[in-house]
């Protein structure tokens, strides 16, 4: 068949692209829980290969709704070091262990958040304090975090956190945070397009189970925008300390079942 036919996969395909809808349309995060719900009816890589077709459309709208407020400088950082974790995931791809990778994104951005105060309160208050006061990006740490989070976003689509990790640090008022991520995965996913066409990935029959779910990602996008607009300062940080607490909670959950079930 030309198209994926398990009613399964689109039960989970539902809940998975509107967490790709709220995540493009600036509540940075949920889309990572896109690709944990589909690799549990297919192989990661394949689920990510289908995801991938959305979520580029849907980086058109959301890099034209917030194309105003992006820092330049943190993607000139940024987006270099992100091809070449890349190109890096591209060439290991073959040899290296999904399971693997999730459990150190896990890991790291769990010590991360113990680290700013064990959860959203801490960011939240230093968010109000320092509102609007940009800290200078450096270009070694935005390199590093770039770079990892180009890896394994190609992985197991599991980018944020290393993006956040870096970013949040720099207390970016919260449009310039939300604009600065959408282009920031809008550039990682044209790059990304070169490694999967290179695994054959982008079969015919991916392609169209993209586009069949393209029109409820767009859909979901709009509820993106008007969700991410109305949170006020305060609960932005939190929700995104939460939802960054979750994420790696499932890929370290998901990561240890694979490993368990690989011995």
């Amino acid at each position: 068949m030309p198209i994926v036919t398990d009613p399964l996969f689109y039960a989970l395909a539902v809940p998975a692209v509107l967490a790709l809808g709220l995540s493009k349309g600036g509540l940075a995060g949920v889309g990572q829980m896109a690709l944990p719900l589909l690799a549990l009816v297919m192989p990661p890589l394949e689920a990510a290969a289908i995801m991938l077709p959305i979520m580029i459309a849907q980086d058109l709208f959301a890099v034209w709704v917030y194309r105003k407020d992006w820092d330049k400088r943190i993607l000139a950082i940024m987006i270099p070091g992100a091809a070449i974790g890349i190109m890096a995931a591209w060439a290991l791809a073959a040899h290296i262990s999904d399971a693997m990778v999730r459990i150190f994104i896990a890991v790291i951005t769990l010590v991360f958040v113990a680290y700013n105060f064990v959860g959203p309160k801490r960011v939240a208050k230093e968010a109000d304090k320092d509102f609007g006061k940009i800290r200078k990006p450096t270009v070694t740490g935005g390199a590093f975090w770039g770079a990892l989070s180009g890896f394994s976003s190609t992985i197991c689509q599991a980018g944020g956190p290393p993006y956040q990790i870096y970013v949040l640090r720099l207390k970016l008022a919260k449009m310039v945070f939300v604009s600065t991520n959408i282009y920031f995965f809008a550039a990682m996913n044209w790059i990304k397009v070169v490694p999967y066409a290179g695994l054959g990935l982008f079969t015919t029959r991916n392609l169209v189970t993209s586009l069949a779910l393209l029109p409820l990602a767009l859909a979901f996008n709009q509820l993106g925008f008007w969700v991410v607009r109305r949170l006020p300062e305060k609960m932005f940080f939190r929700i995104l300390m939460v939802l960054m607490v979750l994420v790696s909670l499932e890929l370290l959950r998901s990561g240890i079942t694979d490993l368990l079930r690989g011995a």
